[in-house]
C-alpha cells in the first residue's frame, strides 16, 4: 500500500470534514456497500470466514477478505486465529463494532419505512435482530433518533 501524503489537499479536506461533520467519520469507517452487511451478520456472534461467505453469497472472496481487513484495522472487528491445523480463524465485533448495533438497526428500519424492502420478510428479520429488545432498538427510528439528535 502506498503511503498517504499527510500534507495533501485531499487529506486536509478530509480532516476538515471529520471536524465539521461526525457522519463523515462514520462513513469513513463503515462506508461502502459491504461493511454494514458484514457488521450486521457479526451482530449475532462470532463467525468463521466461510460462515460469512454463506451468509453473504453475493460477496466475492477477495472483497470479503479486503473488507474484513479494513474493519479489523478500524477496530470494528476482532480477528481471532487459533494456532491449530487446519487454522481456525473467527471474526467478532469489537466493543466499537458492537456500538454500531443501533445504527445498523436504524438503517434497517429506515429501509422498511422507505418501502425499499419486502415488509413481511423485513419485519420477521427485525424481530430476529440481535438485541432488538434493548431500550434504544425497540423504539421507532423517527422518534428515538429525532429526540437523540435534538
Amino acid at each position: 500500500m502506498t503511503k498517504v501524503k499527510e500534507s495533501s489537499t485531499i487529506q486536509e479536506n478530509k480532516q476538515t470534514a471529520f471536524k465539521e461533520c461526525p457522519v463523515t467519520y462514520v462513513m469513513e469507517k463503515i462506508g461502502g456497500y459491504w461493511k454494514p452487511i458484514i457488521l450486521f451478520h457479526l451482530l449475532s456472534g462470532s463467525k468463521r470466514y466461510n460462515e460469512l461467505r454463506r451468509a453473504i453469497p453475493t460477496i466475492t472472496e477477495k472483497v470479503l477478505t479486503q473488507q474484513l481487513k479494513q474493519l479489523e484495522a478500524d477496530d470494528l472487528v476482532i480477528r481471532n486465529a487459533r494456532p491449530v491445523i487446519p487454522p481456525h480463524v473467527t471474526y467478532s465485533l469489537s466493543a466499537s463494532g458492537l456500538a454500531m448495533k443501533p445504527v445498523l438497526y436504524a438503517m434497517a428500519v429506515w429501509a422498511i419505512e422507505e418501502g425499499n424492502t419486502n415488509p413481511a420478510i423485513s419485519y420477521k428479520s427485525l424481530n430476529d435482530f440481535p438485541g432488538h429488545n434493548s431500550p434504544f432498538i425497540g423504539t421507532p427510528v423517527s422518534t428515538s433518533l429525532t429526540h437523540e439528535l435534538l
